[in-house]
């Protein structure tokens, strides 16, 4: 179980060390569209949209690195106050009855639209921007695919370590 754990977890942090470079690559972008913008007056639908299209990769392919960080928004009114049997068995009804379902419904509404995208191979979202929203639509399943896999690997080390706890 263990070897399957860092395998997943293998792919989050894979995953999530590809993805940081966006944010660097982002603030250069942004920063040469205002010089652009501003210094020479041109600008440059298809560059201001490649900064959206890499947030959203940023973000989307990096949840489940964040899910592996426990980086992620917890409301921690009971949590904290909690003994680590307690924190296991809340993240494990999380994983289990919140998460997973939320994320299995996601995939399974949002892949019409993401299989009807690449069928037409949907262009850009405004006028002489990129022609590519079908590739920003399969950030949806991939997103769903990674956190599902981060997830997997959350519940199972939980399980390892009651496992080794109780037994």
């Amino acid at each position: 179980m263990q070897r399957l754990i860092s395998m997943l977890d293998g792919i989050s942090r894979t995953t999530g060390t590809l993805v940081r470079w966006l944010a660097l690559a982002m603030l250069i972008a942004q920063f040469l569209i205002v010089i652009a913008r501003f210094v020479f007056g041109y600008s440059s639908i298809a560059a201001q949209e490649s900064v959206l299209y890499m947030h959203a990769t940023l973000f989307m392919l990096g949840a489940g690195y964040t899910l592996l960080q426990d980086g992620h928004v917890r409301v921690d009114i009971f949590y904290d106050k909690l003994g680590q049997r307690g924190k296991d068995r809340i993240d494990l009804f999380g994983h289990l009855f919140l998460l997973t379902p939320a994320m299995l419904m996601l995939l399974y509404w949002s892949w019409p639209a993401v299989s009807n995208s690449w069928k037409i191979l949907e262009g850009p979202i405004s006028v002489g921007g990129i022609k590519a929203v079908f590739l920003l639509k399969s950030l949806i399943p991939a997103f769903c695919i990674l956190v599902l896999l981060q997830s997997l690997s959350c519940v199972l080390r939980i399980l390892l370590k009651t496992e080794t706890r109780d037994g």
